[in-house]
């Protein structure tokens, strides 16, 4: 195996035993940190919310949420290992760009194999940054017990109220349980701009602004003291 960053790690799995067996494969490979692991999706969601996770091995056949509803909501840098015992869902998790699709029992080899490949992907994903945001212009995210697709460009401003978040579009509102900063780290950078602790906005929506406030949609919205500098200087340069 060529010299390589460490990566870090996240295995999802609803078996412990699956989580144990390759935890132990991964152990025996270098350059891979295994930050920890989960037994559903939810407790993986708020591990990669709060972790730098960069390759997950996941199940796809979990209770709940499976493993393909969590690969479609997480940021899409993070690159996704499946794991399963299920031939079935083999072309849908390659639709997904998954780096590899594992059926259990999972070898040592087999495993070391898709590592190897992960690095080949990562190489390549750092080259076509600029591309694969473009493919990307949207999110998954979870309400009313369901995974919803949101296009960015129909994001008119999202507010946060305390442990969840509303998803303001031009014609309804998404309440998701979801920290604002987890939902704008997976944001095009360049569409949308936080302007308050609570508030995110898209900068094509903007109607107008002050010092102390933006106008989107009629709604006046305030400028927080701590993000003003930024705002102001973002906003003057259009």
């Amino acid at each position: 195996m060529l010299e390589q960053k460490n990566i870090s790690c996240l295995i999802v799995d609803d078996e412990a035993i699956a989580r144990e067996i390759i935890a132990t494969h991964l152990s025996k490979i270098s350059n891979i940190n295994i930050v920890t692991s989960c037994s559903n999706a939810m407790e993986a969601f708020n591990v990669i919310n709060n972790h730098n996770i960069e390759l997950v091995f996941l199940d796809i056949n979990m209770p709940e949420i499976s493993g393909i509803s969590l690969a479609k909501s997480i940021n899409k840098d993070i690159k996704i290992i499946f794991t399963t015992a299920y031939r079935d869902y083999a072309i849908e998790g390659f639709e997904l760009q998954a780096v590899d699709y594992l059926l259990k029992p999972i070898s040592f080899e087999r495993i070391l194999k898709a590592v190897n490949t992960y690095f080949e992907v990562y190489s390549e994903a750092k080259k076509n940054v600029s591309q694969e945001a473009k493919i990307n212009d949207f999110m998954f995210v979870r309400s009313d017990r369901r995974m919803i697709k949101v296009d960015f460009d129909t994001i008119v401003y999202i507010e946060s109220y305390s442990d969840y978040i509303k998803i303001h579009l031009a014609n309804k509102t998404i309440v998701t349980r979801e920290t604002i900063s987890a939902i704008e780290a997976k944001l095009t950078k360049n569409k949308f701009i936080r302007i308050h602790r609570s508030f995110i906005v898209a900068l094509s929506k903007i109607s107008s602004f002050t010092n102390e406030e933006i106008i989107i949609q009629n709604k006046s919205l305030s400028i927080s003291r701590s993000y003003k500098t930024d705002v102001l200087e973002l906003l003057k340069k259009f």
